[in-house]
């Protein structure tokens, strides 16, 4: 059953905004970043004047808005209901919401993120909450082309953690007292003026650059699956 009424929305929205708080709370988080001045948290020494588009997968989403205080932030939400609870929690943590999607209210949302970016860092989500999971789609690499921003990559990964699954979306939340881990990659240039198919290849680039960054802190984070797995290709291999 879906929620219609904007009370009943903001309410639902308050209780995750502060069982979020309160689980982030008692985590060991460790926000890094690849080139100084990138991260968009708030306490950090080196601040850039430069906008950027931060790249996340939609699974990390709550990671990367409850693991610090992000400053200057606008975010691309769906106009989905779903994507009420989530517009209306941003705006509780002091993000500001642009709602739209690839489906609905596509071509506005971009003309409000090119708007939005001229004072804002953009975050977006280009899986989106509806999948395929970790599949780029071209909408960052589009609003990048068009406004000179750079793509700075961000993935997290926490030791303990629940996975909420359903038909629209895939969230990790982390367990309290876990550690977390959030990572800002090296800042991607995308050139002005592309064709269509040159945007495309592009978000293959991007997605590229995104999935080398999740095995290197999947590593980072889970070393014991990796070695179990070397070890177990050792064994095949003698075994052959």
């Amino acid at each position: 059953m879906k929620i219609r009424s904007r009370v009943l929305t903001k309410f639902v929205a308050f209780c995750c905004m502060m069982t979020s708080r309160a689980i982030f709370a008692t985590c060991r988080i460790e926000a890094t970043e690849h080139t100084p001045g990138t991260t968009p948290y708030a306490g950090k020494k080196v601040k850039s004047p430069e906008r950027f588009l931060y790249c996340i997968w939609h699974d990390i989403l709550m990671m990367a808005i409850f693991c610090g205080k992000p400053e200057n932030m606008a975010g691309l939400v769906s106009r989905h209901q779903d994507g009420s609870y989530l517009a209306d929690t941003m705006r509780m943590v002091g993000l500001t919401p642009i709602r739209g999607s690839s489906q609905r209210g596509g071509t506005q949302a971009i003309k409000q993120c090119l708007e939005a970016a001229k004072a804002h860092h953009i975050a977006i989500t280009p899986d989106g909450p509806r999948g395929p999971r970790h599949e780029m789609k071209e909408g960052i690499v589009f609003l990048a082309s068009q406004s000179g921003r750079r793509i700075v990559p961000v993935t997290a990964r926490c030791k303990r953690y629940w996975r909420f699954q359903a038909k629209w979306t895939d969230m990790l939340i982390p367990k309290p007292f876990t550690r977390v881990l959030i990572v800002t990659g090296e800042p991607i240039c995308i050139p002005s003026g592309l064709t269509r198919e040159q945007i495309k290849e592009q978000a293959k680039r991007v997605e590229q650059i995104m999935h080398e960054l999740e095995g290197r802190i999947d590593r980072q984070m889970h070393p014991e699956r990796y070695s179990e797995k070397s070890a177990s290709a050792q064994t095949t291999s003698r075994a052959a």
